[in-house]
């Protein structure tokens, strides 16, 4: 969609790759033209398998001055974090395609809540605490997908802010 093509980052870990998968914490960041920051809470995300693609989804209502930054700039900047251990993953991209959600992504959206229900649920909040934060309607949402350009650990302690390395 914006800007011209990033190349993928080194590989994320096959254990940020599972704890994305898994359904946690997710915020999405860009910002405009002169540096203004937007950001706001996923409603839902998902990631391939090999982490080369991620996609997260926002709700229109709610964000946006995000959608507007992240579409005229084509910057993106994605925080997942796991509630109960803080471990985090940053990554940035910094080319975008958008599209409108649609109902064969209500089951991820499903699985979405349903972790993040668990997730918060363990660390002792109630169950109504997620369901109003992820409170939505399908055709408020925008799929936002990008291929990683940088993943960063920003699990709190001494690596918090270094950039994954190449694996191979």
């Amino acid at each position: 969609m914006t800007q011209a093509p990033t190349l993928p980052c080194a590989p994320l870990t096959p254990e940020f790759i599972a704890m994305v998968n898994r359904g946690v914490s997710t915020v999405v960041a860009s910002r405009d033209a002169a540096m203004r920051p937007s950001l706001m809470r996923a409603m839902g995300s998902s990631i391939s398998m090999d982490g080369t693609r991620i996609t997260v989804f926002v709700a229109r209502s709610q964000g946006r001055q995000l959608l507007l930054d992240v579409a005229s700039t084509g910057q993106i900047a994605v925080v997942f974090s796991d509630p109960g251990s803080h471990r985090t993953l940053q990554v940035k991209a910094g080319a975008v395609d958008l599209r409108n959600a649609d109902a064969g992504d209500t089951a991820l959206l499903r699985r979405y809540l349903l972790a993040m229900e668990r997730e918060i649920c363990a660390i002792g909040y109630p169950v109504n605490v997620v369901d109003a934060m992820l409170a939505c309607r399908l055709d408020d949402l925008v799929a936002i997908s990008f291929t990683p350009a940088a993943a960063f650990d920003q699990t709190p302690g001494p690596r918090a802010g270094s950039a994954l390395a190449a694996t191979n």
